[in-house]
């Protein structure tokens, strides 16, 4: 999709680097929730007022169409746009709110949301959703809920989405004797080891030991043999107990059938090993979809995509999307409110991921979701449909949360390249982690 493509694996770098700058950040601001009191619908700004929107999605049509229609319907607030790549939006975000100047209104990797709130640099959204009547709040997939939620507010509006699945290619599994993609782990197994043959520099697997790669994609392997993170506190290691250590002996060792070429590299890069061939198997979000189609299209009707094979404990993925949130340092608050309110309808939404013309995000609103017309309108979303009602959330508002998972993906990575095994590996990271935590 055009206001996907790289940028979720830039964001997951940046998500990791905002939080820890965060950690000793002094906003000046405050999160009370007096932002927003009051009855009824918000009123309109009996004078002109000017609303500052920071993104790296400001050029794209989509996003120029809803400020039009926006500032048609709403003629006394006017929407200045703020242009900042991708992955330098949370470093920049976060200068401005130390400074004291951050924008109105952003459009954030929502896993930043909660330790963006944590500094008290975000607008409580609590009264606004309880008066809004197009947004409510128990309207949105409950894990995409969970990364705009603080200490049980929400500081921020789900926007889009995606779930991670597999993708495969449809002639390797037919060269191979695969007649569908793996259901089960030992499937999946079986179908690397027959995909695989290195003489012919052919692979079944996809693995990347770059950080912070090394973690997020052992996470639904986790999460499906009922392993954990953390505890729900944030206070307990929980990675490295059996199931843990059972997930990552299995993901590690899913390393003999994948080139080692790319074991240094990450998702993105990698997805050359893909449309060359040289990979049979890709584990990526459904933004891989968009990125094949636009720049591989001679493999059109050469792969497919799947729910992600199922663990002991079912199903289990990682998901990622963006959110809207509104800065507490803004003297125009219920401005901007109006501003991602009108942004956050259900039609809207819905324009803006699937039925974009090169759409391959997702809505994060149970509703469209669990529509037919998200499966109609692009069929390829279907598994990843599917995948979000099993996502997992792998981010903590514990402004500790990053050093941790730098020290997880330094340890697997370790594993990966056969330095350690995988039990050692959760092992140190897990002793790495009991220093860090608080």
């Amino acid at each position: 999709m055009k206001h996907r493509s790289p940028r979720r694996f830039l964001a997951v770098v940046a998500a990791a680097t905002a939080a820890s700058a965060l950690v000793g950040c002094s906003t000046g601001g405050s999160s009370a929730t007096e932002h927003g009191a009051g009855e009824g619908p918000v009123p309109e700004p009996t004078a002109p007022v000017t609303i500052s929107f920071a993104s790296w999605v400001g050029e794209q049509p989509e996003m120029k169409k809803l400020v039009q229609q926006f500032q048609t319907e709403h003629p006394n607030i006017k929407i200045e746009l703020q242009n900042v790549p991708a992955e330098e939006a949370n470093e920049k975000l976060t200068a401005q709110v130390a400074g004291g100047n951050p924008p109105d209104v952003a459009f954030i990797d929502a896993s930043t949301t909660a330790n963006f709130a944590s500094r008290k640099a975000l607008v409580n959204l609590d009264n606004y959703l309880r008066r809004s009547e197009i947004v409510k709040a128990d309207a949105y997939v409950p894990a995409f809920k969970t990364f705009t939620t603080y200490e049980d507010s929400m500081y921020g509006l789900p926007f889009d989405g995606e779930s991670t699945a597999l993708f495969y290619r449809t002639d390797l599994f037919a060269a191979a004797g695969l007649t569908g993609p793996p259901t089960t782990w030992e499937q999946y197994e079986a179908a690397a080891k027959a995909l695989t043959d290195p003489a012919k520099r052919t692979y079944g697997h996809a693995m990347f030991a770059s950080s912070p790669e090394a973690a997020y994609y052992w996470y639904p392997w986790l999460w499906q043999n009922g392993g954990k993170l953390l505890s729900d506190d944030g206070k307990e290691v929980l990675f490295n107990k059996d199931e843990g250590k059972r997930a990552a002996e299995y993901y590690v060792n899913l390393a003999k059938y994948a080139p080692k070429d790319y074991l240094n590299s990450n998702s993105y890069d990698g997805r050359q090993a893909f449309a060359n061939g040289q990979v049979g198997m890709y584990v990526a979000g459904s933004w891989f979809a968009g990125t094949l189609a636009d720049e591989f299209p001679a493999i059109d009707g050469k792969w497919a995509t799947a729910p992600l094979p199922q663990g002991s404990a079912g199903c289990g993925t990682t998901i990622a999307g963006d959110a809207l949130v509104i800065f507490s340092q803004s003297k125009q608050t219920d401005a901007a409110w109006k501003f991602i309110e009108f942004l956050s309808k259900p039609d809207n939404v819905a324009q803006w991921t699937y039925k974009s013309e090169d759409g391959t995000t997702l809505p994060p609103i149970t509703s469209l979701l669990d529509s037919p017309d998200l499966v109609k309108t692009k069929p390829v979303l279907e598994g990843f449909a599917a995948a979000m009602k099993c996502g997992v959330s792998n981010v903590f508002a514990n402004p500790d949360w990053p050093k941790i998972e730098e020290a997880l993906n330094e340890q697997l990575a370790k594993a990966i390249y056969g330095e350690q095994t995988a039990a050692q590996a959760l092992d140190a990271a897990a002793a790495e982690a009991e220093k860090i935590i608080r």
